[in-house]
């Protein structure tokens, strides 16, 4: 096919269209500030938003990554977890891992993920802890009644700010699968994401007490 008129201003044409298409991706709408910044953008090509959420936590930074990355322990104290366990054992340190929960008014969701721990903190607490994970919804069989989550992909960043404080970013995507209330995405975008940041902070605070008594 012949190109027609200057290649270089059709190759800086569609650079520009690039450029452009990439910027509008990129752009978060601030949803709350505070306690915590959370900001969301709509995934492309799906239903649902990608959430950005980040704030101090009034705890270690070791205290913080010990309990994030106690899976079988979620469904003790995270937000609407009632099952949550490791499947298997995988390589460097990787997990694959089972999640269900149990929302209000709509059916129970459950999800399976590859669990990644991308660094952690030295010995001494400096650092910076990142937590990874993404679906893996054919590891095993659906169960009846609940609703096997497809999309739900994230991250845990976690870094020490001082002697009990730290600061965290945790980046989320989850297609909720059906139909969901207006509410329940709200509170998905703010509310769950508030909950979930006390949350660790409490365990974490639990975690910490819990090591203090062992000494």
């Amino acid at each position: 096919m012949r190109m027609l008129g200057n290649p270089r201003a059709f190759v800086a044409g569609a650079l520009v269209l690039f450029a452009s298409a990439a910027s509008a991706e990129e752009k978060w709408e601030t949803v709350a500030e505070k306690p915590y910044l959370v900001k969301v953008r709509p995934r492309p090509g799906t239903q649902a938003k990608e959430v950005w959420a980040e704030g101090e936590l009034a705890a270690n930074a070791s205290d913080v990554q010990a309990v994030l990355t106690d899976v079988d322990s979620y469904r003790q104290w995270m937000p609407y977890v009632k099952e949550s366990r490791t499947i298997k054992d995988l390589p460097d340190g990787a997990r694959l891992t089972y999640t269900k929960l149990g929302l209000p008014v709509v059916a129970s969701r459950d999800y399976v993920c590859h669990v990644v721990q991308e660094s952690k903190l030295a010995a001494d607490g400096t650092g910076v802890f990142v937590q990874r994970w993404w679906a893996q919804p054919d590891a095993i069989p659906e169960r009846r009644d609940t609703v096997r989550l497809r999309l739900n992909e994230g991250s845990w960043r976690v870094e020490p700010r001082g002697e009990g404080k730290s600061h965290a970013v945790y980046k989320f995507t989850v297609d909720p699968a059906g139909s969901i209330p207006g509410f329940l995405a709200s509170m998905g975008q703010k509310d769950g994401v508030v909950d979930t940041f006390r949350a660790v902070e409490k365990r974490a605070l639990q975690h910490a007490e819990a090591q203090r008594k062992k000494k």
